[in-house]
């Protein structure tokens, strides 16, 4: 299984340290005039067709954060980047947006909304899957409703966009061990070797490794309302990784 190459992407401020079998990803205290992200991930230069990550397949790594919650996001796992920006040192290619498709732990300050079902966590810290089914007649209703009738079309959506959460409970500003195993009919997530979620949702297509903090928020609530933008934040914000792995279920360690 070969290891994953992982490269950064940093806002002008932000900052990347390599610790004991880890790193550490930092932005600074600061207003919300700027965006502020410290990222490692191996997706640069590759086409969404030719990320490196498919099922089956375990994610494994210990973390702590320096609070929770934070201003804006962060958080490690698996994904599509589905925004369709480049940044960052040798990120040259263009994408298009995509819907998404995750498996990873996220924590997001309260100003975010990152569901689009009324019933699932959204902000705190939780860990998260999206499985999209792709363009659907649905999918370009919600689109014509957004600007009408916001409530109607975040219902729209959460029939394309398929999800599952759980809120995690341990602290996660102390040390933990967390775990994702992706296989094509489900997924299951632990947190010291204790599993906390398993669902039958399974994202599609391949994937890439993402672990970053940023003071970026997106919301699309319940009541309809859609905003996004950056967040102040105090103090340095901190996410410390630790023995960062991914294999295939059942193989050894060897």
């Amino acid at each position: 299984m070969p290891k994953p190459e992982l490269k950064p992407r940093l806002s002008r401020d932000g900052k990347l340290e390599v610790t004991q079998g880890g790193w550490r990803l930092a932005i600074p205290p600061g207003g919300a005039g700027s965006y502020r992200l410290s990222q490692l991930d191996d997706q640069a230069g590759r086409p969404r067709r030719a990320y490196p990550w498919h099922p089956p397949i375990s994610l494994g790594l210990r973390a702590r954060a320096s609070a929770s919650p934070t201003s804006g996001t962060w958080g490690f796992g698996l994904w599509n980047d589905p925004y369709g920006f480049s940044f960052g040192p040798g990120e040259h290619l263009p994408r298009l947006p995509a819907l998404p498709q995750a498996a990873w732990f996220f924590a997001a300050s309260p100003r975010c909304y990152l569901s689009f079902r009324d019933d699932k966590p959204a902000q705190g810290f939780y860990a998260q899957v999206f499985r999209s089914e792709g363009f659907r007649p649905r999918l370009l209703e919600a689109a014509l409703t957004l600007p009408f009738a916001p409530k109607a079309s975040r219902k729209l959506l959460s029939s394309v966009i398929l999800e599952e959460a759980v809120a995690v409970g341990p602290d996660p500003c102390q040390w933990h061990s967390y775990g994702i195993e992706w296989d094509s009919r489900r997924c299951l997530f632990s947190v010291d070797q204790a599993g906390i979620l398993e669902t039958p949702l399974s994202p599609r297509g391949v994937l890439g490794l993402v672990i970053w903090i940023d003071n970026q928020y997106a919301a699309f609530d319940p009541h309809g309302r859609i905003g996004w933008g950056v967040e102040a934040n105090q103090s340095e914000q901190w996410l410390e990784v630790q023995d960062v792995e991914l294999k295939e279920p059942g193989s050894s360690d060897a």
